[in-house]
């Protein structure tokens, strides 16, 4: 291992990419968008600004999010985007390739990581890594993952949750469903449409839910007014939402993210189950943080669950970790080219 050779971890998001450099912490937290212009595909935008763009761009541009579901859908854009932040996390004149390693959700394929590979290292990675996100929100939550003991953890992000039992350094159950805050946002669009003939766009939705929503219904409701354009005369118009109204807008996703739950508890052994009993689900990423989420997990599953602190940067501080112990850590959990 060469002492030039820098390293970064990538929390390669549907909704955020974040950029963890060890002893600096997370350098870059910006939204996965890039803006390409039409007919010349040229790259606009990327990050922040790009964001901004998303409903705002005139014909000839478009601002759109490389990532689905938490895999690459557009190869070419998310290599430029990795290269970009790359290039700003290392600074202009760091003449050494770095050392990479990217999260990827639980059920991805082999050719899904090959993507991933290949793309951090043709963005300038001098080797690439792509570590499980579950296992790397359970080391950032500072689970110790090595011991013979069954834990379970749930990273919800925005384009995929991702639950696991860890035992012993590796994942004994798990799975990847494809519903977290990205449909969250879309089922309240969908339910401004129907019950108020509002048109919104994802951007207010996502703040809809993050100052008013809720995983279980509230007797002290939160109440926001909500500007959009009325479907039937078309002029701008302002609508009162309350929590429980979101609420009931994105029940059957997280009936779905529950399930998902439910499915990985239902597959574990009954020793480790015991210990998850105990134990509790700890939660990760983004969309953990909706208000009251693990009480819902308590009704759903009869299992306690808690917030990982900073909850956010699991995943991020995770690949800091691993990378700095990257060999301890190279023979039960990572996968290279």
């Amino acid at each position: 291992m060469s002492f030039f050779s820098p390293k970064l971890g990538i929390d390669l998001g549907t909704t955020n990419v974040l950029v963890f450099v060890p002893d600096r912490g997370v350098v870059i937290n910006e939204p996965s968008v890039v803006a390409v212009a039409k007919g010349t595909n040229k790259v606009l935008a990327i990050g922040t600004e790009a964001k901004q763009m998303i409903g705002r761009t005139p014909d000839d541009v478009i601002a759109y999010r490389p990532m689905k579901d938490g895999v690459i859908a557009d190869y070419r854009v998310t290599e430029a985007m990795l290269r970009y932040f790359m290039k700003r996390a290392l600074g202009k004149w760091n003449p050494f390739k770095p050392t990479v390693l990217v999260s990827v959700p639980a059920g991805v394929s082999s050719t899904e990581k090959r993507a991933v590979i290949e793309a951090a290292v043709k963005a300038g990675a001098k080797d690439a890594y792509v570590v499980k996100e579950p296992i790397l929100a359970a080391i950032g939550a500072g689970i110790p993952i090595h011991e013979p003991m069954g834990r379970m953890i749930c990273d919800i992000g925005g384009g995929t949750i991702d639950v696991a039992v860890i035992s012993l350094g590796g994942i004994v159950a798990s799975t990847s469903v494809k519903c977290a805050g990205t449909k969250l946002d879309r089922a309240i669009v969908e339910h401004a449409k129907r019950q108020h003939n509002l048109a919104i766009g994802d951007k207010t939705a996502e703040d809809i839910k993050i100052r008013i929503g809720a995983a279980v219904n509230l007797d002290e409701e939160i109440a926001m007014p909500v500007k959009g354009r009325d479907l039937v005369s078309g002029l701008p118009r302002t609508v009162e939402f309350k929590t429980n109204e979101v609420v009931q807008a994105c029940n059957r996703e997280l009936r779905e993210m529950m399930g998902a739950v439910r499915k990985v508890l239902q597959e574990t052994p009954p020793e480790l189950a015991s210990d998850i009993i105990d134990n509790g689900i700890i939660l990760t990423g983004g969309t953990s943080q909706l208000r009251h989420l693990p009480e819902l997990f308590f009704r759903r599953t009869g299992v306690e669950a808690r917030l990982a602190q900073d909850a956010y940067y699991c995943v991020a501080r995770g690949t800091g970790i691993a990378l700095k112990h990257l060999n301890t850590y190279k023979r039960s959990i990572i996968s290279k080219q």
